[in-house]
């Protein structure tokens, strides 16, 4: 099966570049299965319900989530809801509101989907997670006697040591491992020596012309002179859409893992 798994999807830029260039590479790629990173997809925070029914339209099967995925409460019945196509961290507490991994079926067969976070800088660095490999663990053992087609797990953490380990950790036992969050791609898009595919960061799709979707005008002052600006999301200028391709054999390890990159 053929997997297409986007980058974090960066607000209404975002969103607009995935309406207009998905259904032609679902046909190109002849792909079975989109995921896409939605932690930023309503106006960089968080997920509002009519922009993850948009993304549906567009082509996206699932989403992944990150450490911005709660910042609105509307989306928590769609996360607690095992049916619909939304996942936040895995490793976040238990009582945490919504599930870290759900199935998801397709043409070519069901489809385990994780979300894991690791490390993050900033405003969430102090927040309590659970050990993700630990986490991890405990769900492909939960669900070892589930059938599947693929496994894909989906990393989430501003530290490269820690996506390059989870790829190692896991690989021949998932069918792919994508880092996210960065949102600027890695030249590393790979299938590890037991058949999972991996690429360090899968990058964004959104405004290419900006401080990862965000104005110059709103980074520059506040890193140069000190001064408190408020993050606005960049709307003009180059757009960017940047994606892993993998094609899963039928014992559910990757044959290819391709790096997919278009800027309109």
């Amino acid at each position: 099966m053929n997997i297409l798994y986007l980058g974090d999807v960066m607000g209404e830029v975002g969103l607009a570049v995935v309406e207009e260039l998905l259904p032609t590479l679902r046909r190109e790629h002849v792909v079975d299965l989109v995921v896409a990173q939605a932690e930023n997809l309503s106006d960089g925070k968080g997920v509002r319900v009519a922009d993850f029914e948009r993304l549906q339209a567009a082509g996206v099967d699932f989403c992944t989530g990150g450490n911005w995925t709660l910042h609105r409460d509307e989306i928590f019945p769609v996360l607690n809801d095992p049916d619909e196509p939304i996942v936040r961290p895995a490793n976040y507490p238990d009582g945490t509101a919504g599930l870290g991994y759900k199935f998801v079926e397709t043409a070519a067969g069901n489809v385990l989907v994780v979300s894991l976070l690791g490390n993050i800088v900033g405003r969430d660095a102090e927040r309590a997670t659970d050990n993700p490999l630990v986490v991890i663990d405990r769900i492909l053992q939960e669900t070892k006697d589930e059938k599947r087609a693929a496994t894909v797990v989906n990393f989430h953490g501003d530290f490269s040591s820690e996506k390059v380990v989870v790829g190692h950790y896991l690989d021949g036992r998932v069918s792919l491992v994508v880092g996210d969050h960065w949102h600027v791609p890695t030249a590393d898009a790979q299938v590890l020596p037991g058949g999972t595919a991996h690429q360090t960061d899968v990058g964004m799709c959104g405004s290419l012309d900006s401080s990862l979707g965000i104005t110059f005008e709103s980074v520059i002052p506040r890193w140069r002179d000190g001064h408190p600006t408020r993050n606005i999301l960049e709307t003009a200028g180059r757009r960017q859409l940047n994606a892993l391709l993998v094609v899963v054999g039928p014992n559910g390890l990757a044959l290819s893992a391709t790096q997919i990159r278009r800027v309109l």
